[in-house]
């Protein structure tokens, strides 16, 4: 029991350890995709809607930031996750709210729930997108209202605008690429080092296959 403990520590610290390796200008471009992009639907937003409207920045976008920016590598911050996670959790949490529209708790927990296993059936695995379809169900009047029209704008707009200054953003460094896979004409310089989710090695390695 006590080696099964030391081991399981072990892999938690290389795992944290492994997260945290970044080089400085991983803050740089970190800081300019989120920026950018939240900026970027902010302006969109104050441009063409009244303060009445504000619907486009949902938290969800802030959420889907972290990953597409901070965790570039990992599987949950791919393009495919990041739009099929959002699209599918929009459309199953304005179809609870229409469903059960007078049960906050039961709606709320069916949204989030049955998003997640839409997810996870398509590979579409997102975790921000589970407050997409949270949001279909406890946002403000505005939103509620725009039922299935709440997929197409504010979610798939702001979705797309991530996912094209992601697209730009995190492949002009020479050591990131996203999508994960490089585009044939772009060789990946250096170690990737912290950048998204890595796979332990050695020994460790083992317990993780």
């Amino acid at each position: 029991m006590k080696k099964r403990i030391e081991r399981r520590y072990r892999i938690a610290r290389y795992v944290i350890y492994r997260q945290t390796i970044l080089e400085p200008v991983d803050h740089f471009w970190t800081f300019l995709g989120a920026f950018t992009a939240i900026a970027a639907i902010g302006l969109l937003q104050q441009s063409h809607f009244t303060q009445q409207d504000d619907v486009f920045l949902i938290g969800s976008f802030g959420a889907s930031c972290v990953l597409i920016f901070g965790a570039t590598n990992s599987p949950l911050a791919q393009p495919r996750n990041l739009v099929g996670g959002h699209l599918l959790a929009s459309l199953i949490g304005v179809a609870i709210h229409k469903l059960v529209p007078d049960q906050i708790w039961l709606s709320s927990a069916l949204a989030v729930s049955l998003s997640i296993v839409c997810m996870q059936m398509t590979k579409t695995m997102h975790p921000p997108a589970g407050a997409t379809a949270l949001i279909a169900n406890i946002g403000s009047e505005k939103i509620k209202s725009l039922g299935f029209g709440y997929t197409l704008t504010p979610v798939m707009t702001g979705v797309i605008i991530l996912l094209l200054i992601a697209l730009i953003v995190n492949n002009i460094p020479s050591s990131r690429s996203y999508p994960v896979a490089p585009w044939p004409w772009r060789k990946i310089t250096g170690k990737k080092k912290s950048i998204g989710m890595a796979r332990p090695n050695n020994g460790i390695r083992k317990r993780w296959t």
